[in-house]
């Protein structure tokens, strides 16, 4: 059976965008190597656009809008792009493995620069709302 990891960046990228991967294909790698590939095609702010509106899209999809986390994403795609992510040379698997804290808790990840608080407003789910702890790396 053909996993997500079998597929080429291209038709993963297609099939995620055209909603046509299985609902457990919806999860956080899946998210990350979204946002890469985007990292790897796009200026930032174009990646950021193309990453948030893919995973919201696909989320309604599902039928579960409130998957879907405006600020938690766009501050983790800032996070991979100051990691490397838009680096020609590292391929996705070169990311994870050089930051490896994007594999896991993705919430522990942006705890540095939010607060549970400020994650928690109904408006942090729909537009990006600024860090209140420290400033996101440019």
């Amino acid at each position: 059976m053909e996993t997500t990891r079998d597929l080429t960046d291209d038709a993963f990228l297609e099939a995620f965008l055209a909603c046509r991967l299985p609902p457990s294909a919806f999860n956080h790698r899946n998210h990350l190597r979204v946002a890469w590939i985007h990292l790897q095609r796009f200026p930032l702010d174009e990646a950021i656009e193309r990453t948030c509106a893919g995973i919201a899209r696909y989320a309604t999809h599902l039928g579960a809008p409130d998957r879907y986390h405006r600020t938690i994403t766009e501050a983790l795609i800032r996070l991979m792009a100051h990691a490397g992510a838009s680096d020609p040379l590292h391929s996705f698997d070169a990311l994870l493995a050089h930051a490896p804290a994007f594999s896991g808790d993705c919430r522990a990840l942006v705890a540095a620069y939010y607060s549970p608080d400020r994650l928690s407003r109904p408006e942090a789910r729909l537009f990006f709302l600024p860090p209140d702890r420290l400033p996101l790396p440019s």
